[in-house]
């Protein structure tokens, strides 16, 4: 089959509104040439439409006109390669989606061990933000938690009291499995991440081991986060103000 014919046949098959790249089409190096003139055939036919740099969709039409895709599928070319997690949103709209801030940002951070070149997706601004690990399907939602501690004394507009509670909410619902790696991503973040989790996970009374969190952390070390005692009880045995 030809390429063009094989590009068209896969293109068909992707749902109208529903980002695509070369990546989801199954494009070999060989044929990369012969499948961007494809695909160049049918942005000029406007069968198919470009929303950034190696990302294209189909059109949705409706009476109402045409509609360009959500923002969540608009940015999943740079969330995925093909069906593998490589980055995840972070930053205020991910603290705004985790309920921590009511303000909605304009701009979004993507964080990812591997910068990808996009700057503009639509009318989305784009910042990369390199990850302390490497993403995964399996991974992303537990290192959203730990920037989110991260960053807690940087996310505007936030409530302590709520926020502590809020986080304390999304570690309770995490298995077993998923706080021992928690825990073990911790060790590469910041050392503030890393006491704050161990309150939370200490309060939550969870029987995970927490005694090397707490030996990564330096004892003459005080963490100026605004967290009284009202809000964080034991947040002085993790040095935390």
């Amino acid at each position: 089959m030809k390429v063009a014919c094989k590009i068209k046949t896969k293109i068909n098959k992707i749902p109208p509104g529903k980002v695509f790249s070369y990546q989801d089409l199954g494009i070999s190096n060989q044929e990369y040439g012969a499948a961007a003139k494809a695909i160049s055939r049918l942005v000029k036919q406007k069968d198919v439409k470009k929303i950034s740099t190696g990302a294209f969709y189909k059109p949705q039409k409706t009476i109402f006109g045409e509609l360009r895709p959500s923002e969540s599928e608009q940015l999943r070319p740079y969330l995925f390669n093909g069906r593998k997690r490589v980055a995840y949103v972070t930053g205020p709209a991910l603290f705004n989606r985790l309920s921590l801030t009511t303000q909605v940002p304009k701009d979004i951070n993507l964080s990812s061990k591997v910068k990808r070149p996009v700057s503009k997706v639509g009318n989305i601004e784009v910042r990369w933000v390199k990850s302390y690990v490497d993403v995964t399907n399996k991974n992303y939602f537990l290192l959203e938690i730990l920037d989110a501690l991260k960053d807690f004394k940087k996310i505007p507009d936030l409530n302590k009291k709520s926020a502590i509670k809020r986080i304390k909410a999304l570690i309770i619902e995490l298995k077993s499995l998923d706080i021992k790696r928690l825990v073990k991503y911790a060790q590469d973040y910041p050392p503030r991440t890393r006491a704050l989790l161990g309150a939370l996970l200490e309060l939550i009374n969870q029987k995970e081991d927490l005694s090397k969190l707490k030996k990564s952390i330096n004892s003459l070390t005080t963490f100026k986060i605004g967290i009284t005692q009202e809000i964080l009880p034991n947040s002085k045995d993790w040095f935390i103000k």
